[in-house]
């Protein structure tokens, strides 16, 4: 715990941060709540000012913290990387310039830590430090269930403007699927609100036309598997909290592997559909996991003219699954332009 009053110079790379977010940074160990007491107490100062949470910083201002006192300390356990932990990062590289990085993420580790996930994407990020020490930024997420594309920024500003893009909607993702059974539609679009559940299930979302915040996907078949299974191009227009999912499942024909949204329908004709459909996957042994693939990004360069468009190969255990379907896990074509 502090018990002196100190003043924190800002750096080249946080010019531009909002000052909630550079504290949270640089002084982990006040906690949010006094954090903002301290501010609108006017205890918390840039250059001598008064300053509000969302103020943006400049570089070379100075921040005063006063001492911080009658708080517990969070205890700061220190994650240092191994070569493992280093190497690991450096694989999932798969495009990267002065601004921007891509990784392809893998199933089943989360993009950001919480209460009870020490091991995340985000406390991996100093493996993938500049030569000035400048670890990269992280500007969307990935569930932890689904592999594929993650953009990092390498600055501040160009985490602005990657923000800005997703804001915009000016950043065409696209995303790879296996549904069961296929769809009754083969292409279309699909406008339904999503709220998050609450309760018990407050990490699950649900449809709710007077809650619920906009949601829309694009949907389109490339394969299918008799009726058993369709390989789907998905192209989320807004970006909610498993919206793919969701929608999937809406449309009668959610994502193999998805064991929080594969409901079974109450019709039993329906019913007895879907359960031949999944016992057929079953005989073919798919990997055991979410079948969602971020496959494709377009976007404006954040940092230069022209346009960025990464593509992430399908992991070893989808394409086997694609392989065992009959699906190409090599096309290249977009399958919305």
């Amino acid at each position: 715990m502090s018990t002196q009053v100190r003043h924190i110079k800002v750096k080249d790379d946080d010019d531009g941060q909002r000052l909630d977010r550079w504290l949270k940074k640089e002084v982990p160990e006040l906690p949010y709540g006094l954090s903002q007491k301290l501010m609108r107490k006017g205890q918390i100062r840039v250059d001598g000012k008064r300053a509000k949470p969302e103020s943006r910083l400049s570089a070379g201002q100075e921040v005063r913290i006063p001492p911080i006192e009658g708080q517990r300390e969070k205890e700061q356990k220190t994650f240092k990387l191994s070569d493992k932990d280093r190497a690991f990062m450096k694989d999932l590289v798969i495009y990267q310039d002065e601004d921007v990085i891509a990784l392809n993420k893998p199933h089943g580790i989360p993009t950001q830590g919480g209460s009870k996930i020490k091991y995340h994407i985000d406390g991996l990020l100093e493996a993938l430090a500049d030569r000035d020490g400048v670890k990269p930024r992280l500007v969307h997420r990935l569930d932890k269930e689904t592999s594929g594309i993650l953009l990092l920024a390498r600055s501040a500003k160009i985490a602005r403007k990657l923000g800005d893009a997703f804001k915009s909607r000016d950043v065409k993702k696209i995303y790879w699927a296996v549904v069961c059974p296929t769809p009754e539609m083969h292409e279309g679009t699909i406008k339904a609100p999503l709220f998050k559940a609450g309760g018990n299930n407050k990490e699950r979302m649900v449809v709710d036309e007077e809650q619920g915040k906009t949601a829309i996907t694009e949907f389109i078949m490339l394969e299918q598997a008799l009726d058993s299974a369709a390989f789907m191009a998905f192209w989320p227009r807004t970006g909610r909290t498993h919206q793919i999912r969701v929608h999937s499942e809406l449309m009668g024909c959610p994502i193999v592997g998805d064991n929080k949204y594969a409901r079974l329908p109450e019709q039993e004709e329906t019913h007895e559909a879907r359960r031949k459909a999944e016992a057929d996957l079953s005989a073919l042994g798919l990997a055991d996991r979410l079948h969602l693939h971020a496959r494709r990004i377009i976007l404006p360069h954040p940092g230069r003219a022209g346009i960025l468009d990464i593509t992430a190969p399908l992991p070893p255990e989808l394409k086997t699954s694609w392989k065992k379907l009959g699906f190409s896990p090599n096309l290249k074509e977009d399958p919305f332009e």
